[in-house]
């Protein structure tokens, strides 16, 4: 992968820590390298993309579980989807409801990718792998 496409943080929202690790297992068996921020609540991961502290015009791809302990997945994709410089941030929504009008509602909130755990990881791995190439390479430029 070249030094552009390693620029793209991986933020990952995921509450069952044995998902989280499998999730990273499985990035760096398909080559994604990149850095992975992981957050247990949508509380803590709304706090670094939103924040203070948030990572300024770096690109980021997150990946987003809907059923979270203090938060509906949904919420955080609405939230990031109405933030001028997170909106262009590729989303992954990986979650274990197959449910239509679920699916249905996180592509209008504007996800890029929904994904049904348990996941075939080969798969996710290519997804991530060509959205965070997509990501280096096109650059929304900032709003003044």
């Amino acid at each position: 992968m070249n030094a552009a496409a390693q620029a793209v943080t991986i933020v990952m929202v995921e509450d069952d820590e044995g998902h989280a690790r499998l999730i990273e297992k499985n990035l760096k068996r398909a080559g994604v390298f990149n850095e992975v921020r992981h957050f247990l609540d949508g509380t803590s991961a709304l706090d670094f993309l939103v924040g203070q502290g948030r990572p300024e015009h770096r690109p980021l791809l997150v990946l987003l579980d809907l059923n979270l302990p203090d938060m509906s997945g949904f919420d955080i994709l609405a939230k990031l989807k109405a933030d001028p410089q997170l909106k262009p941030a590729p989303v992954i929504v990986l979650t274990t409801t197959d449910d239509e009008r679920e699916i249905r509602r996180c592509y209008e909130l504007g996800c890029s990718v929904y994904i049904t755990k348990p996941v075939n990881y080969e798969t996710f791995a290519q997804a991530v792998r060509q959205l965070g190439l997509f990501l280096a390479v096109i650059q929304v430029p900032p709003t003044p």
